[in-house]
């Protein structure tokens, strides 16, 4: 009797209902990895409920933006799309299994916030192109040699005006902790304006085409660039309050953010200061920081229809994820 307790397996005891709520309840990656090794049994039940998945749903919501998952497989360009092979669901779920376990030891293990920002991709105005460009934000000094280094709008008649700022981040999936934004102060002027935004806000997403990896902006397009009808967003910000005090200043979001496509709008509501020559309202901005952490680049996102996909690349050098309109 005694050898036969020992040998039990309790997910036998306990009854599914109960051991998936124990289960359910691990938010370590490794807890589950380990409890997925145990034996056959275990790892069957730890994929057919999805454990993986609801760990991650669990700790960043986000996730459920996720329609689909595709693998790019080892050595092919070809991916291959999992939810496709209905005769084989358990391979599909294990396959899903494999890629969210991926996703949560990316999302759920310790790390140090840093810069996310890789470039600009566009303003939805400038004043003076290219003296005021956007570009002049990701500078850390407040000059360039002699000259002031900041982003002007164009002026405006009322002080409820709305202008935005959009960021490509270093990956398709970054957490992001916080967005720090310095307004700027006119050192050159006698009465040295700070022009600052009366609220700040913020969107995260991903654009429903490809976007490129460089970009040009000019005056011109810049319009074009940044236009809603581009996106889709998966998480807009509370506003936040903006003083009218040239120091880099931190915008805390209410928790980590899974951002799902590595782009970030920021929305600058409400002009403070008119402008002493031209009586307009303005709003500049000297330095942006997007602050919290790529993710693996091994997993990405790929519009579909009028969902996203998560997309794990083994080796991402050798895989090209279509892009669905």
């Amino acid at each position: 009797m005694e050898g036969e307790a020992q040998g039990m397996d309790f997910l036998h005891c306990l009854g599914p209902d109960t051991s998936a709520t124990v289960f359910s309840l691990l938010d370590d990656p490794a807890d589950l990895a380990r409890a997925s090794a145990v034996s056959r049994s275990w790892r069957r039940s730890v994929i057919e409920n999805q454990f993986s998945k609801i760990q991650c749903l669990r700790a960043y919501p986000e996730v459920a933006n996720f329609t689909n998952i595709e693998i790019c497989g080892s050595g092919s360009s070809v991916c291959r799309n999992v939810g496709s092979d209905a005769g084989a669901e358990f391979d599909k779920l294990e396959r899903d299994h494999r890629v969210y376990m991926q996703l949560s030891h990316g999302l759920l293990s310790p790390y140090n916030i840093k810069d996310c920002i890789i470039h600009c991709i566009g303003a939805s105005s400038t004043d003076r192109y290219p003296e005021e460009a956007m570009e002049n934000t990701l500078e850390a000094a407040d000059r360039l040699g002699w000259n002031p280094s900041y982003w002007s709008s164009r002026g405006h008649r009322d002080p409820p005006m709305a202008e935005c700022l959009m960021y490509r981040l270093q990956n398709d999936l970054c957490l992001v902790d916080e967005i720090k934004m310095q307004p700027f102060k006119a050192f050159f002027r006698e009465d040295e304006p700070i022009y600052s935004a009366e609220c700040i806000r913020f969107q995260m997403g991903y654009p429903k085409s490809p976007l490129w990896s460089e970009t040009t902006i000019y005056g011109e397009n810049e319009g074009q660039l940044i236009a809603d009808s581009n996106y889709i967003w998966t998480y807009t910000s509370p506003e936040f309050p903006m003083l009218q005090e040239n120091v880099l200043q931190s915008f805390k979001l209410p928790h980590p953010i899974l951002c799902i496509g590595g782009v970030v709008k920021i929305e600058l509501l409400g002009g403070m200061v008119k402008d002493a020559f031209d009586g307009l309202y303005y709003i500049c901005v000297s330095r942006v920081q997007i602050v919290g952490m790529p993710l693996s680049g091994e997993l990405g996102v790929a519009p579909h229809g009028d969902g996203v996909v998560l997309v794990y690349s083994p080796d991402p050098r050798k895989c090209r994820v279509p892009h669905s309109e």
